[in-house]
């Protein structure tokens, strides 16, 4: 079970390849307000529903000045396939290995139907201009989190 990340904390730094294979770390966004999130997997439809909203909402948290990264243990050719079929158009990461995932305490012991299983837990991280860790929510719902966030973050 990884380590959850509170408000102050350094956000991990990471570089990992986007669904084009291009190397996107997030230091490249430093100056700018990063939402990181994670999501269990492409191409479901509970992530298929997040991931749309997220897209959906992008010029406003732009226009706030956040970039938006989803992160999911995903190979970068599924990542294509995923923003192709939904016109997706946040930066979509692979990290198979789920090293990022689990140093952003997204990685942990889950529950489903009575069942308890290692696995990704949907969560999302904002990262301010400096690197620091703004807001880290776990187990957060597929649907709704996108206006959630907006409206916390008073946008």
């Amino acid at each position: 079970m990884s380590e959850r990340l509170q408000p102050g904390d350094v956000a991990p730094a990471f570089t990992l390849p986007d669904a084009d294979g291009n190397e996107v770390s997030l230091s490249a966004h430093k100056g700018r307000k990063v939402i990181v999130y994670f999501y269990p997997a492409a191409l479901t439809p509970g992530c298929t529903k997040q991931a749309c909203d997220f897209t959906d909402n992008l010029e406003v948290l732009a226009s706030a000045g956040y970039d938006v990264i989803g992160i999911s243990p995903d190979a970068p050719e599924k990542l294509a396939r995923f923003r192709e079929k939904e016109s997706l158009k946040v930066t979509l990461l692979a990290d198979p290995e789920k090293k990022v995932t689990e140093a952003y305490g997204a990685y942990g012991e889950k529950k489903n139907y009575g069942k308890t299983y290692m696995g990704v837990i949907r969560s999302t991280v904002v990262v301010d201009e400096d690197g620091k860790v703004e807001r880290a929510l776990y187990n957060v719902r597929a649907t709704g989190h996108v206006a959630k966030i907006i409206k916390d973050l008073g946008i």
